[in-house]
């Protein structure tokens, strides 16, 4: 009787080990470039399935968000574990230098191949296309990249550009590598006139305004402002769309990797996407429904884009787009 009591003491002693060696919970430190309403519902919701789980967020553009990372790194530690950013070519940059943790055992077998990283560094949260949007005076509606050549829109196209905005930067090297008539593209547009400068915000700022009737943006910010009645409409052009995708990923010197991945999890998992849908974003789960104003994903062309290769061309590509813009 009394090995039978001991070898079960010793079972429940391991299963509790077991349990308690799983328990998701302790501190979590997010590094975002989300918009603050939608970083904070993100971790509520999060917190809603990891209740024990301390999570805090730290809220900045990518350019900034990263130095800040980078700095405190060199300083020799920061308190950031998991980060969410706006484009995989600054995730290839840290995945380069050995600054990212892999996460093996993330379920993404619902996605379409080369949507996350191969090797599991970064994981897409999202969908953020660049295409056209335009004034609803405006004389001609754009259907083509090629129409932004046009004599309607001669001095009438503002864009982002890529030496500020990390989504324009992969903009730029998506629609060389496209379009046929590659660096001639832009070329043309600067010969018609294109403004290039800042960020998307500006660029929906001026085109509602009527200051410019045509630009290249992202799509949620078009689709939303035309929502609340703003003289704007957004187009998905018939060559197709290059896209940003938010990627999350786990810093390799984090103090707490279940929790961090746990959140990866939650980000890629139907439930998560199913959150970016509702804060007005087309979500990268093809079996979640576009918000409304989106055509379904399976109805968006995406250009083809090679993270690494855009990495290392990066600043050979802002220099030449400097140049055809005198900047």
């Amino acid at each position: 009787m009394r090995k039978l009591i001991t070898s079960i003491l010793a079972a429940t002693t391991v299963l509790l080990s077991a349990g308690f060696a799983h328990a998701i919970d302790g501190t979590l430190t997010l590094y975002t470039s989300q918009p603050n309403d939608d970083a904070q519902k993100t971790i509520d919701a999060f917190k809603e399935k990891y209740p024990d789980v301390d999570i805090s967020f730290v809220r900045d553009g990518t350019t900034k968000i990263m130095a800040k990372l980078r700095a405190e790194l060199q300083a020799g530690a920061t308190p950031a574990d998991v980060l969410l950013i706006a484009d995989s070519v600054t995730m290839e940059s840290l995945a380069a230098d050995d600054l990212l943790m892999a996460h093996e055992g993330a379920d993404i077998s619902a996605y379409a191949s080369g949507i996350h990283d191969e090797e599991k560094m970064w994981f897409a949260t999202k969908l953020i296309t660049t295409g056209i949007v335009y004034n609803t005076a405006a004389p001609v509606t754009p259907k083509s990249w090629n129409d932004l050549l046009g004599e309607a829109a001669k001095g009438q196209v503002a864009m982002p550009s890529p030496l500020t905005s990390g989504a324009a930067l992969i903009h730029t090297a998506t629609l060389i590598n496209n379009l046929d008539a590659g660096w001639g593209y832009y070329e043309n547009l600067a010969a018609n006139g294109a403004q290039a400068s800042g960020g998307n915000g500006g660029v929906l700022k001026a085109v509602a305004g009527g200051e410019k009737l045509y630009g290249m943006v992202v799509d949620f910010l078009p689709i939303r402002e035309k929502a609340k009645g703003a003289p704007v409409d957004f187009v998905f052009p018939e060559e197709g769309v290059s896209a940003i995708s938010e990627p999350a990923a786990i810093l390799a010197g984090t103090k707490n990797p279940e929790a961090a991945k746990a959140f990866i999890d939650f980000l890629v998992s139907k439930e998560g996407q199913e959150l970016a849908a509702s804060q007005g974003y087309m979500p990268a789960h093809p079996d979640v429904a576009a918000p409304e104003g989106f055509p379904a994903l399976n109805d968006i062309k995406i250009m083809s884009f090679d993270a690494a290769a855009a990495l290392n061309s990066a600043e050979s590509d802002k220099a030449k787009f400097a140049e055809i813009f005198s900047q």
